[in-house]
């Protein structure tokens, strides 16, 4: 492997594990060794590739954020437009729970680190913010104020997730009427959808 590649792996290694590990410790619960003993690799690398467990943190959100993040949209149909955020939203909460994880501790804890966090996803929150001003412009979005209607939206979308917690509410659920992971994708963006739509009144 060449030295360049060898670089990116261990890179990888060493975010996929930090990951991890906020995930389940948080930022401040986690120390450099753990996160070299859990990827496997010297402890001077996290120095070496990032220059400190902080580096380490942001490089999460930059590596593993997906396109959407910063996509713009056209706003001609700002509903269609909401039903596409929305499902690229679900879809990313799905397919990356730990990281929905640790920006729900940052945000929780109000950490020193949200304000860089805040840089990073400021276009995905401002698309939302135009995509309902456009929505409610054109008549099909009913809302009193778009700052409330805003967080009200971000925290569907990032808090709202299938948690252990609430199991024993469903124990006498039989197995057989578990969902294949499939379903639940699909289940899981059609009710997020439904329930933000509901909220603001849309007229489809």
């Amino acid at each position: 492997m060449k030295p360049e590649a060898q670089g990116k792996d261990v890179k990888l290694k060493i975010l996929n594990a930090a990951k991890k590990l906020f995930a389940k410790k948080g930022f401040e619960g986690t120390t450099v060794r753990q996160i070299c003993d859990e990827a496997g690799v010297a402890l001077a690398l996290v120095s070496y590739h990032f220059g400190g467990k902080e580096n380490v943190f942001y490089a999460l959100f930059e590596t593993f954020a997906p396109a959407f993040l910063v996509a713009e949209y056209e706003l001609e149909d700002p509903v269609h437009d909401l039903q596409a955020f929305v499902r690229e939203f679900a879809l990313f909460r799905l397919a990356e729970p730990e990281l929905i994880n640790i920006l729900q501790q940052e945000v929780m804890m109000e950490s020193p680190r949200l304000e860089k966090l805040q840089s990073i996803i400021y276009v995905l929150w401002r698309q939302l913010r135009l995509i309902l001003e456009a929505g409610k412009t054109k008549g099909q979005f009913e809302f009193d104020s778009t700052r409330h209607t805003v967080h009200f939206i971000v925290g569907t979308l990032v808090f709202s997730r299938s948690s252990p917690f609430l199991d024993p509410v469903f124990q006498d659920e039989h197995e057989s009427n578990q969902p294949t992971a499939a379903e639940t994708e699909k289940m899981v963006v059609e009710l997020t959808t439904k329930f933000i739509l509901n909220g603001i009144k849309s007229k489809i």
